[in-house]
């Protein structure tokens, strides 16, 4: 029976048509638009940091794989279609009146071009918009180099794993998408126009429909062929063994084999599916799928699992053996820690007085001053206006004052809009006056004004001096140009310049509101298009219409500096934590960039997110992503009054910044460019500290066997400090890596150094110490103190002695005290410095109230050395108490050498809510635990109360030292009962 006569589509009027078109390009340009003014606004961001290199280059890149993703796919679908549609028979019998095929078959007749050549394009678009993003694979593959270093598999240089293979890979994927559209058109056309029939007995096929399909099936098979081929070098990325990353024994006996059998058996079965294409006998072609799926499965699946039940995993310390040394040796090239210098270090307990009375290193440099605890400090004594603030962690930076170099707590002082009060948040005053901070602010980081000593005494500050307009040299170093555009709290736009007579000014200082910016920074907005357009990007109307902006007027976004930095280098991932710095007279933020990989052979794949991760905040947390090659390739610099980006070239041997700066030439400086002022305050980036120290706990052993045994592996402990920190079985976030200006055993002179503590695997026993050197004549050089594991002679590690300070009486009386319902006590950073042949702890406590204009003090230092516990308001008293009296006569002491007063007397007098903020101040803030109602009627009973816990406290102690649970049970039973007696008594006023 014959077709059907086609059934047409009805015909539309004119209107009708019109109205269509109307539509259709609105929701083009509902879906464009936003697109296009996007590209447009970073087109003249490019333009201002003088990039527009790079934008062009990625612009151009991901047009062209978007054409070219999309021919490919568009045109094998629409060639498909057309020799399905050619060769269709003449005559399609239907199966009856109500045929469903017969309608839409009628349709697809009558509106053949729209059809052929309207589905293809659709899914070119599609494929193209998805193809487009993989612009750095085909950037590396074009512009990368070799390694100079070969994979001890195949003997290939590294570059062909890194910048070869992946865009291979990408091609083939792309060729497996184009061959399966292609088939599913065909099929569905064939069906469609009758080549293919299911009615009757078992359906049939015509003959021209079974060659096209059966060579897209042949064509599939034998790109399975080239995937098998590729999949051989895949394998030196192995995830099979939990251990370590790479080709383990069973990879490299059975898988590897298997790809080349497997291989072969695609070629065989290509070539059977075109024979039986042109042949016309589909028996072939099903015998080869049979065949290729059983070998599948026999050989792919069912040996290598075999191999490695019965044959590794009994012996798996002697086969993975070789699998692990290559891991090990591609690892520690791969995270930069193959030159890591070893050191035995005994950690002695007991030591001369006189070698700490002595000490010019690291005992004078004690950093007292926590930048993850003062943020608040700084914002309400320094930072005086409430629209100025700090970042939520201030930063840790070395400085020459007075020719001598030290540590300082430093921080720019920015404009924070959010702090601005209910009457100041108008438009106008939040992005034309409130523009910018001004000032650099530092204080010496082992140094505070005054020892806190009494209840309602005043102290326990950082002795913080700012450098801005008024006083260029106010923190002792001198800074031209002071005003902070660019900063970490800059989260909106701001609209600066402009003309006396319109703009309103911009808040300089309390006398001058009136400056206006004149620097390089920001986009021009002195004509109507472009305030058109950041009228739309931001929805903000008043930037068309407002009378305020004109002639010389500009527009500032995107000023973070972290996020410009990742924005004109997209291959690069930032530090989560930038810092300020003066640079010839410039405040000028300084970025570190890594360059990463997660396709190097061998090499342990390792979470970046994760091994990054510890109890800081305020700081940016990196991606949860797996890499394993980074290298600190770049340093980037950021102005903080125009915005400039500069990045300089770190590491000169990168074959991976080699390829992007290839690709995007001039971007990057090159090292010699560095000037001897910045390289002066590199420091070495945390992110990557962290991360090779997360890899030098395991990758520290010597050989295959102990690595594989993992009983020599270290730990990076948790941070003691933090809730749930003393718990050895809770998850609690790791100890940060901590900055110190200190003198290490094998230094002659104290060093700008990035420091951390490493404990033995599920033990709290300390193993090692680990530091890196951010000084120019060493900077990278990574050492590490082996202590001994085993025996008599352990040194306690950061968890234990912070379980030893909190037991410690005299320090649980003043925490009893200090920290009652209207104070809270904040623990500091429990530094871990090498004394003297051993480790001195050192933590800083400090307290504050708990109102909302209240801000952290200094309150106590409390210090351990070989299990001596010293306790006290100031370093000197604390050390005086573990090795003698004198001994901490190196220690800096406050400014003031007299602890403040209890009548307040030592307030400096620049700050009211420092006066407010003591004179609420907790009850008993003697050291003595006397408390200070005068002839209460509860202090008798007070008193003896705080005996009670001073002795169940002892007892405590004593059954702990003895092991005796019973007692200490007794003991915290003691304890509970005089600690909540305690507190009825102060809630009553006694």
């Amino acid at each position: 029976m014959a077709t059907r006569p086609p059934v047409g589509l009805p015909t539309l009027s004119k209107r009708a048509r019109i109205l269509l078109t109307i539509a259709a390009v609105l929701v083009l340009l509902l879906l464009l638009g936003a697109r296009f003014l996007n590209a447009y606004v970073d087109w003249l961001w490019f333009g201002e940091v003088d990039a527009r290199g790079v934008f062009t280059t990625v612009l151009l890149t991901r047009l062209i794989l978007f054409v070219a993703t999309g021919v490919l796919v568009g045109g094998a679908l629409a060639l498909s279609l057309w020799l399905a549609y050619r060769t269709r028979p003449v005559f399609v019998p239907v199966s009856g009146e109500d045929d469903p095929l017969a309608r839409y078959r009628s349709i697809v007749a009558s509106r053949v071009k729209l059809f052929g050549i309207g589905i293809p394009v659709l899914a070119g678009l599609v494929a193209g918009v998805s193809g487009q993003g993989n612009w750095q694979t085909v950037q590396m593959f074009l512009n990368g180099g070799e390694f100079g270093r070969q994979d001890p598999q195949f003997g290939n240089d590294i570059g062909f794993y890194v910048f070869d293979l992946p865009f291979l890979g990408w091609v083939l994927g792309w060729l497996f998408v184009a061959t399966v559209v292609a088939f599913i058109g065909g099929l569905l056309a064939h069906y469609l126009f009758g080549g293919i029939r299911l009615a009757g007995r078992g359906g049939s096929v015509e003959g021209p429909a079974r060659v096209h399909l059966l060579i897209l099936v042949g064509l599939f098979v034998l790109l399975k062929a080239v995937e098998y081929f590729l999949d051989r070098y895949n394998l030196l990325l192995s995830d099979r063994n939990d251990l370590f990353t790479g080709a383990t024994y069973t990879d490299l006996n059975a898988v590897l084999p298997a790809k080349l059998i497997l291989l072969c058996i695609c070629v065989f079965c290509a070539v059977a599916f075109f024979v039986g294409a042109f042949l016309r006998n589909i028996q072939l072609p099903a015998i080869a799928l049979v065949l290729l799926l059983l070998s599948g499965l026999i050989v792919g699946v069912a040996w290598p699992a075999i191999l490695e039940q019965f044959s590794v995993r009994p012996n798996a310390n002697e086969r993975e053996a070789l699998s692990i040394q290559r891991n090990m040796e591609a690892t520690r090239h791969a995270y930069g820690i193959d030159n890591v210098r070893y050191q035995d270090y005994e950690g002695q307990s007991e030591v001369d007085p006189s070698q700490i009375r002595n000490d010019e290193g690291t005992i004078p440099n004690v950093r007292l001053l926590d930048p993850n605890v003062l943020s608040p400090t700084f914002t309400q004594r320094v930072g005086r206006e409430n629209f100025y603030g700090f970042p939520e962690k201030l930063d840790i930076d070395r400085y020459t004052v007075n020719g001598e170099e030290q540590a300082y707590l430093v921080a720019a002082k920015e404009m924070n809009t959010e702090g601005l009060a209910a009457n100041q948040q108008t438009w106008i005053n939040r992005h034309l006056v409130y523009t910018h901070g001004n000032g650099f602010v530092a204080a010496p980081a082992n140094q505070i004004d005054r020892a806190l000593e009494g209840a309602d005494s005043d102290g326990g500050y950082p002795i913080a001096g700012t450098s801005d307009t008024q006083n260029p040299t106010g923190a002792g170093m001198e800074v031209e140009e002071p005003r902070i555009y660019f900063g970490e709290l800059a989260t909106d736009y701001a609209i600066v310049g402009g003309q006396q007579e319109s703009a309103p000014g911009e808040y300089d200082t309390a006398q001058d509101r009136t400056y206006l910016y004149d620097g390089e920074g920001g986009v021009s907005i002195d004509n109507w298009f472009n305030r058109a357009v950041f009228a739309m990007q931001y929805g903000e109307r008043n930037i068309l219409f407002s009378g305020a902006i004109g002639e010389g007027s500009k527009i500032m976004y995107n000023r973070d500096p972290r996020d410009r930095v990742e924005k004109i280098a997209p291959w690069l991932t930032a530090d989560g934590d930038p810092y300020p710095a003066v640079i010839d007279g410039r405040v000028k933020w300084v970025v570190d960039g890594y360059t990463t990989l997660d396709n190097f052979p061998y090499s342990q794949r390792t979470s970046l997110g994760e091994a990054t991760s510890d109890s800081l905040s305020g700081v940016a947390q990196q991606q949860d992503s797996e890499i394993n090659y980074v290298r600190n390739s770049v340093k980037a610099t950021v102005d903080a009054f125009d915005g400039t980006v500069d990045l300089y070239q770190m590491d000169k041997q990168d074959p991976v910044l080699k390829a992007w700066m290839k690709t995007f030439p001039g971007v990057v400086k090159p090292k010699s460019q560095i000037s001897d002022e910045l390289e002066q305050h590199f420091r070495y980036p945390e992110d990557i500290f962290k991360l090779q120290r997360e890899l030098i706990t395991q990758y520290h052993v010597e050989n295959a066997q102990e690595f594989y045994a993992t009983q020599t592996f270290w730990n990076v402990p948790q941070d003691p400090t933090t809730d749930g920190g003393l718990d050895p079985n809770s998850d609690a976030a790791k100890l940060p890596a901590y900055y110190t200006y200190s003198q290490s055993p094998w230094q002659d002179e104290p060093h700008f150094q990035l420091t951390s503590a490493l404990t033995q695997l599920r033990r709290q026993y300390l193993a090692a110490w680990m530091s890196v050197s951010s000084d120019p004549g060493s900077y990278g050089d990574i050492r590490v103190l082996r202590l001994p594991t085993s025996g008599e002679r352990q040194i306690e590690g950061p968890v234990q002695v912070q379980n030893a300070f909190q037991s410690h009486p005299e320090f649980t009386q003043d925490r009893t005290l200090l920290g009652n319902q209207s104070v809270d006590l904040i623990y500091g950073n429990l530094l871990t410095l090498p004394v003297a042949d051993g480790f001195l702890y050192v933590e800083p406590i400090y307290v504050q109230q708990r109102n909302s204009q209240s801000y952290p003090q200094l309150a106590r230092v409390i210090v351990s050395f070989g299990g001596r516990i010293g306790f006290d308001s100031t370093l000197k008293g604390a050390l005086d108490q573990v090795f003698g009296e004198g001994s901490g006569d190196a220690a800096t002491g406050p400014e003031s050498g007299d602890a403040a007063g209890q009548d307040g007397s030592g307030n400096n007098g620049d700050n009211q809510q420092g006066d407010n903020q003591q004179g609420d101040n907790q009850q008993g803030g003697n050291q003595d635990g006397g408390n200070n109602n005068d002839g209460g009627g509860n202090s008798g009973e007070m008193n003896q109360v705080v005996q009670d816990i001073q002795a169940a406290l002892e007892k405590l102690r004593t059954a702990q030292e003895e092991g005796d649970f019973q007692a200490q049970g007794e003991a915290l039973s003691e304890l509970d009962a005089a600690t909540r007696r305690y507190d009825e008594l102060q809630n009553s006023g006694g």
